[in-house]
């Protein structure tokens, strides 16, 4: 895995979808009619010069595309960003540059002209191999539209990722066993795995509140959960972090940015940034609506619709949150720096007692089952 805190990295926000997923909480936005891409391109450029100016010496590890659905985006776009990164900040040699993909909205052409472009990672939205599951899901795409999507992404690209989610409504065990084990023989060295979350404000909230969807409860969950882990170990991918799963050196750069509580830019629609101020962070939030976005941006050259000050103590719990989420855990001399007091060892021996943390010199980490039950874990690590 990389190293600390010195990666810097850049997250692009496309937000527009062909269709919304019944399940998904993310800043997305279908249009019924053509999107003016190059427009949009050219205000996360113009969005990434304002970035620069106030993020001079730093050297950019890593790029990612997230969205809505980035595959939208045409190639030529995709290399206006990239070339732009470029011009404004030094780039590592080994930079990973991700670019998230669904099955139906891309093409060989596509694929192709994103790599010409510099993207060497695609994260493929396979989500489910199971064709009734897919249209609950609300995909537009077929179990084998998703494989061959996903075969050509692993011609095209240095580095895949095969996506998936499980605890879906009705999934059994045996079920989820059938498909993992397929999906695993497609894999090629990093796969997403995430449990199903019913989160507010989506359709999938609204009919769970009526009792019209019925998920796996907690127990079943934590079942699915155990079996997850098992079977992607056996094939040699490793929980790296909660939901996330790898052989070695497929980690996502990226991500682990996040997790390790590093610097990075967010430009477009509703994207987030966390810089560094003095010893405090600056944490940015963009204008969510994508119109008006680019209205803010054309006139002001940003289109910031939070900025707020994150002073070191609260900085400890966002790094304690997220880094108890990644395999190696925090560093408790860190967290003590922005803290100002040692994390409490009783509370620490007390987890360690039931088996739900473990320490490594400096290194607090959550075990397995400490992962089964991370937002306790949290919640007594942070009192």
């Amino acid at each position: 895995m990389p190293s600390s805190n010195e990666d810097f990295g850049i997250y692009v926000h496309w937000p527009f979808c062909k269709a919304k997923c019944p399940y998904c909480d993310f800043n997305s936005h279908v249009r019924h009619h053509e999107v003016d891409a190059m427009s949009f391109a050219k205000a996360l450029t113009a969005e990434l010069k304002w970035f620069a100016d106030i993020t001079p010496g730093r050297k950019v590890s890593s790029i990612f595309f997230g969205g809505g659905t980035p595959s939208l985006m045409p190639p030529m776009a995709v290399s206006e960003v990239i070339d732009q990164i470029a011009q404004l900040w030094p780039v590592a040699d080994t930079v990973e540059i991700t670019l998230e993909a669904n099955p139906t909205s891309v093409e060989a052409e596509n694929f192709r002209g994103y790599r010409t472009a510099g993207v060497n990672r695609v994260s493929v939205g396979v989500q489910a191999l199971n064709e009734n599951d897919l249209k609950a899901l609300g995909r537009q795409h077929t179990p084998d539209e998703a494989l061959k999507a996903f075969r050509l992404a692993a011609k095209v690209f240095p580095r895949v990722s095969f996506d998936m989610i499980y605890a879906r409504p009705q999934q059994t065990l045996d079920a989820w066993r059938d498909e993992l084990t397929r999906a695993l023989g497609e894999q090629e060295g990093h796969m997403s795995l995430y449990q199903l979350t019913i989160e507010p404000g989506t359709v999938y909230f609204d009919l769970h509140a009526k009792g019209a969807l019925i998920v796996p409860d907690e127990d079943r969950a934590t079942d699915l959960f155990d079996l997850t882990q098992a079977l992607t170990e056996k094939h040699g991918l490793s929980a790296y972090e909660v939901s996330n799963h790898a052989s070695e050196g497929q980690e996502s750069r990226h991500n682990l940015l996040y997790w390790r509580y590093g610097e990075y830019v967010g430009v477009g629609p509703g994207a987030h940034a966390r810089i560094a101020d003095g010893n405090n962070r600056r944490a940015i939030v963009m204008e969510k609506y994508p119109e008006t976005w680019r209205k803010l941006v054309n006139e002001k050259g940003q289109g910031i619709a939070e900025d707020n000050l994150v002073p070191p103590v609260d900085q400890a719990s966002e790094y304690l949150i997220m880094g108890l989420r990644v395999s190696d855990g925090i560093d408790l001399a860190r967290y003590e720096n922005l803290k100002g007091q040692p994390m409490d060892s009783t509370m620490i021996d007390g987890l360690k007692s039931l088996g739900l943390v473990k320490q490594e010199g400096q290194r607090l980490m959550a075990t397995t089952q400490g992962r089964r039950l991370l937002n306790a874990v949290i919640s007594e690590l942070a009192n």
